[in-house]
């Protein structure tokens, strides 16, 4: 029993270090593509705090200009790439050890995924002493072009604005729970040959097929945008700027194509300096001018900047009904037309009410004096949120369409489930009757 446990625990241990590894490479390759390894001391807590954001944790930026000016500062977002990495290498070593089994326990199956939990909240809790820094944010020199800026620093004796971040611990230990729990279930969700626990068993073949369906779809679109960034990063020049969005955020804008593609908005707008590292063409839909209010998102919107975007439609319209067809085909044959439907249907909504949420972005600079205005060359705001319910109730009617006609397309398909036709002689009843009894256990293959 102690050698169970003890084994136990270092397959947690384990699957915890090899998830944060592989976080913190792809943001320390993200953050060096994007320039940040030239910052004076801030590259490593800078990166763990890209980790400790991509695992659902809160960063709080703050900053201090003197006695007569102020700071406002925010930020809200996930570098999706380091969090889409951390999940899957995480999922992966969780679901290896019991694959050598053909049956696990719900208690033993609660304290592999307890011990992982908890490991992964101390790590989480390590990096939240790192993630922390200030840096130095220079109102003269020659660089300079605004002479508001110079004046009021002059005249009031305004100190150079230090900008800093720190990792919340309370906010980031509950979200970062919540994260490594969400990875966990979705990894048993999607797995085909990690047993389950008996009392489990007679639903994991309206679950899995389509949650496997569903993380094949949006992975494909990943795969998708690494194929154009590559182009882009190959043909438009700045590509250590391409790669950085490559190697942060490229599911951030993956995501949002498969959203609008099947109708989906989103809402926001960019205003100063900075903006979105994300394509033009979104930087130029959220870019309104000054009051006009937040700008949508959408599939018109887009395509009104850019024609090329209407090709989000039939890549959606494709992508999704190859998803609908493996689901089916993955399902037992038994399974009807309607019921593909409906697991795909709320398949694919609940999958867009997880991802559209973390495409949110909030991220706020500014610096004032004596509490009126702001000096325009520090100060910017970048804010793109998802309309979520209404994404989400598209992505039911996509799925339940795209399930109908993916079942009814993998009725064509000799899969699990099968029943041979009527034989004479003995044992022919009772070998369908066989085969019946074995595919109600929901083996998805």
């Amino acid at each position: 029993m102690s050698s169970h446990l003890a084994r136990s625990w270092a397959e947690a241990l384990a699957a915890v270090l090899a998830g944060f590894l592989a976080m913190a490479v792809m943001a320390a390759l993200g953050l060096w593509a994007a320039g940040a390894a030239d910052l004076p001391g801030g590259f490593v807590p800078l990166v763990a705090a890209v980790v400790v954001m991509a695992a659902g944790g809160r960063i709080d930026v703050s900053g201090d200009a003197g006695a007569l000016a102020g700071t406002d500062a925010d930020l809200t977002a996930m570098p999706l790439t380091v969090t889409l990495v951390g999940a899957l290498v995480t999922g992966a070593c969780f679901l290896r050890p019991p694959r050598r089994h053909t049956t696990t326990g719900t208690g033993d199956l609660l304290v592999r995924a307890g011990g992982i939990a908890l490991l992964w909240l101390a790590a989480l809790a390590a990096l939240c002493a790192v993630a922390r820094h200030d840096f130095h944010v220079s109102l003269g020199g020659q660089e300079r072009e605004d002479p508001l800026a110079d004046l009021f620093g002059d005249l009031l004796d305004v100190v150079d604005p230090t900008v800093g971040f720190r990792a919340v611990p309370g906010p980031t230990l509950f979200f970062g729970l919540l994260w490594i729990l969400g990875v966990l279930l979705i990894a048993l969700l999607v797995s085909r040959r990690t047993p389950l626990p008996p009392r489990l068993l007679r639903h994991q073949e309206s679950v899995r097929p389509a949650a496997f369906a569903m993380l094949l779809l949006v992975l494909a679109y990943v795969v998708i945008g690494l194929g154009v960034g590559l182009v882009v990063a190959g043909i438009k020049g700045h590509p250590a700027d391409t790669f950085a969005v490559l190697l942060l955020g490229l599911p951030n804008v993956a995501w949002l194509g498969l959203g609008v593609g099947i109708g989906g908005s989103w809402e926001g707008r960019v205003e100063g300096p900075f903006g979105l590292p994300m394509p033009q063409i979104l930087d130029a839909v959220l870019r309104t001018p000054e009051g006009s209010g937040l700008s949508t998102v959408d599939l018109s919107s887009l395509a009104a900047e850019d024609s090329r975007a209407w090709w989000l439609l039939p890549v959606a319209a494709v992508l999704v009904l190859v998803a609908a067809f493996v689901a089916a085909v993955r399902s037992p044959a038994r399974v009807r037309p309607w019921q593909h439907a409906l697991h795909l249907g709320i398949a694919f909504a609940l999958t867009m009410l997880v991802i559209a949420p973390l495409t949110l972005v909030e991220a706020r600079l500014g610096l004032s004096v004596l509490g009126i205005g702001e000096l325009g060359s520090l100060g910017g705001e970048v804010v793109l949120r998802p309309h979520v319910w209404r994404t989400a109730g598209l992505a039911l009617l996509w799925g339940l369409a795209a399930g109908f006609v993916g079942g009814l397309l993998a009725s064509r398909v000799s899969r699990t489930g099968d029943v041979a036709p009527d034989r004479p002689g003995p044992g022919g009843a009772s070998a369908q009757r066989h085969r019946g009894d074995r595919d109600g256990a929901g083996d998805d293959r």
